[in-house]
């Protein structure tokens, strides 16, 4: 069967730094599913090119046929690489805007690898401040390494000790890889009644009666 693998990427210039670290983490991740044996199909969604139907969306509730077919690419994928540019320590607002489109539900237990880039690596926990807390609202299951790229981090020198980049985009690819390979396994089992934790059949059942205690023997003449 051959996986979905979307790309949303919210960079706002061309060329831009966040196409260009979506683009290495595409590549990793495609690489470490090929070596799993697993094909995939990629979509990029360049956000950019949505803007202005995004924000037309917003106030008028009927999106346009791009902007309707990207969303469904989100929705339907296997696995997900989103990445954006940081603003005012957090993701963009363009970012933000396309995610408020997605139905309630539509990336549950989807897997999710974040990325972002900015200026100074003083950034680097819009991560875990600003993106993992999103996609855990939306229910999505982020891989454990998400890649932040600053502006050092391009063109390193080849120094082992201090380009650690590609090592991080190799991790998080693989881990995305690994989570996509699992992910319609796990579909199937809830489609089936198998993947969730029914509460109702372990803590919430109904006990059943207890049978009465024995009464206490009789006290008579003899016992005493």
């Amino acid at each position: 069967m051959t996986m979905r693998l979307v790309v949303v990427s919210a960079g706002l210039s061309v060329p831009s730094s966040t196409r260009l670290l979506a683009d290495r983490l595409t590549e990793s991740a495609r690489r470490s599913l090929a070596e799993a044996g697993e094909t995939v199909d990629v979509e990029i969604v360049e956000l950019r090119e949505l803007a202005v139907p995004i924000a037309n969306n917003l106030v008028t509730g009927f999106p346009p046929a791009p902007l309707e077919a990207a969303v469904e690419a989100v929705a339907s994928a296997d696995g997900l690489i989103v990445v954006t540019p940081v603003f005012s320590a957090s993701y963009s607002g363009l970012f933000k805007s396309f995610f408020d489109l997605i139905e309630p539900g539509a990336l549950t237990g989807k897997p999710v690898l974040i990325g972002a880039t900015g200026g100074t690596a003083r950034h680097s926990l819009v991560l875990e401040h600003a993106m993992r807390p999103l996609f855990a609202y939306l229910r999505a299951e982020t891989v454990p390494t998400g890649v932040y790229a600053a502006s050092e981090d391009w063109g390193g020198s080849g120094d082992p000790l201090t380009d650690t980049l590609p090592d991080r985009i190799d991790r998080a690819g693989g881990q995305l890889a690994r989570a996509m390979s699992l992910h319609p396994a796990r579909s199937a089992a809830d489609d089936a009644g198998l993947g969730g934790f029914d509460i109702t059949t372990t803590l919430g059942a109904p006990r059943a009666p207890e049978s009465p205690a024995p009464a206490p023997p009789a006290v008579g003449p003899a016992t005493l």
